[in-house]
């Protein structure tokens, strides 16, 4: 017989027929006329009911079953005579694949999630993080549509680069060269090694990424980068995902408007497509959650200068509000609590932070004519700050070699890049979303670290 998935049987109204389904046990409970187990399979949110006359299995084997176990069951699916659900299963016959003893760390009672982590591969069978995943697993589908019913290309950006998107410097090396010879030979002769120099994990495939644009019109990314920096923050992980497009002969104006359609697109998606995993979310981790992805539709987005930002955080201040971070000059990197307010407290909806100072962004930033503050689009969101890093990059040649060698980066490095604005320059611009804000945001949840399935960070390489 073939198996019939929870989500589907939830909703089936063919009564009377048999079906088999197969997950695991969310509880069990147990009385001489009649027992009653909820079965789930990671398809929905929500359990079947399983009924089992305990005169009709072995009582053994019924008591054995326990919260946590893997079983089969066959059945008659029935209309359901109790609340908050349409049907469940009249049980004929049950199979155990898997059977759960009581150390099970995921029993059903109140965990941290600080907890939870520890148990990274046995997580995942909880209502929460399921309800997560799914919505992970959705986002990601939203993604690839939006991008394909707009006319991008899906371009594959390599893991493993000679360069530094972001000219931090704090990346992962790459090598295959004996790391204990090398500790006693002092300097590495990188000629030797598999790639005949030295190679990192990536930060971004945003430079890659331009060069499709730069072909094909329209691209986006979509894969893994990596950041080694020492952050033990609910917000940063080692290893994360990015989606960046990027599009030839597109200006500032048209950024904007594509990063608010784009991820206007994703959070619709979620609550046509994630309605009952949302609800679960809104009900047990955040009572404001889906008022607030509600709201993110209904208002255009504020564009906002960062001239214009700093002096409405500068009147906060004088007006008493305290930071942790002081707003001291005109210049300065702004904190996640200052972009929060400014989304929050102030114009209470999402931000378009536009013209930063160009000493706090990146190289390949386009100047405006002031020459002192680039042609960023950031969007800022509530809870988040930052979930969407954008700009205009610099087409002219000259201009570009010039920031290169003023920040004393390595001109030769970037010839290759330098490349596509010395044959056929175009205008073009793109950005960079951090796919686990967006999912931080769409679920409610607090910590980075809990939506992605195994967390890469400082000291924790488990699972």
């Amino acid at each position: 017989m073939k198996r019939t998935k929870v989500v589907d049987a939830l909703v089936c109204t063919d009564f009377g027929k048999d079906i088999n389904v197969k997950g695991w046990v969310r509880s069990h409970r147990s009385s001489k006329a009649v027992d009653f187990i909820a079965l789930n399979d990671g398809s929905t949110i929500k359990n079947i009911q399983i009924v089992v006359d305990p005169a009709t299995i072995d009582a053994e084997e019924l008591k054995n079953i326990t919260t946590g176990a893997c079983i089969s069951v066959i059945g008659t699916l029935v209309e359901s005579q109790g609340a908050g659900q349409t049907s469940e299963v009249q049980c004929k016959e049950i199979e155990i694949y898997g059977l759960c003893p009581s150390d099970y760390p995921m029993q059903k009672k109140g965990q941290s999630f600080e907890y939870m982590r520890k148990y990274g591969h046995m997580r995942l069978r909880t209502n929460t993080f399921g309800a997560v995943f799914r919505i992970r697993h959705n986002m990601a589908i939203a993604i690839h549509q939006y991008f394909h019913e707009h006319g991008f290309y899906y371009f594959h950006t390599p893991l493993i680069t000679a360069s530094d998107a972001e000219g931090a410097g704090n990346m992962f090396q790459v090598t295959t060269l004996d790391l204990d010879r090398v500790a006693k030979g002092g300097e590495v002769d990188y000629s030797a090694d598999f790639f005949g120099k030295r190679t990192n994990l990536t930060v971004s495939g945003q430079l890659e990424g331009e060069l499709g644009a730069t072909a094909l019109g329209a691209i986006y990314t979509f894969g893994p980068t990596f950041r080694a920096e020492n952050s033990n923050t609910p917000r940063h992980l080692a290893e994360f995902w990015m989606v960046e497009p990027e599009v030839a002969f597109i200006d500032q104006n048209e950024l904007m408007d594509l990063e608010e359609d784009f991820i206007k697109y994703c959070v619709r998606w979620a609550l046509e497509h994630c309605k009952d995993d949302l609800e679960f979310l809104n009900k047990m981790i955040d009572k404001e959650l889906i008022a607030r992805l509600e709201g993110v539709l209904k208002e255009d987005f504020v564009r906002l200068t960062y001239t214009e930002g700093i002096e409405i955080l500068q009147k906060a201040v004088a007006d008493g509000v305290k930071f942790e971070f002081p707003i001291t000059h005109w210049g300065m990197d702004l904190s996640s609590e200052h972009e929060r307010y400014l989304v929050e407290e102030h114009f209470k909806r999402p931000v378009i932070m536009t013209d930063y100072p160009s000493e706090i962004k990146s190289f390949y930033m386009k100047k405006n004519e002031d020459g002192k503050t680039m042609q960023g689009t950031d969007v800022l969101f509530p809870r988040i700050g930052e979930i969407i890093g954008g700009s205009v990059r610099e087409e002219n040649y000259d201009k570009l070699v010039q920031e290169i060698e003023s920040r004393g980066m390595k001109r030769d490095i970037y010839d290759w890049y330098l490349d596509t604005r010395k044959y056929g320059t175009c205008p073009h611009g793109g950005f960079g979303l951090g796919f686990e804000r967006l999912i931080l945001f769409v679920t409610g949840m607090q910590n980075i670290r809990d939506v992605i399935p195994f967390a890469r960070t400082p000291k924790n390489a488990e699972f």
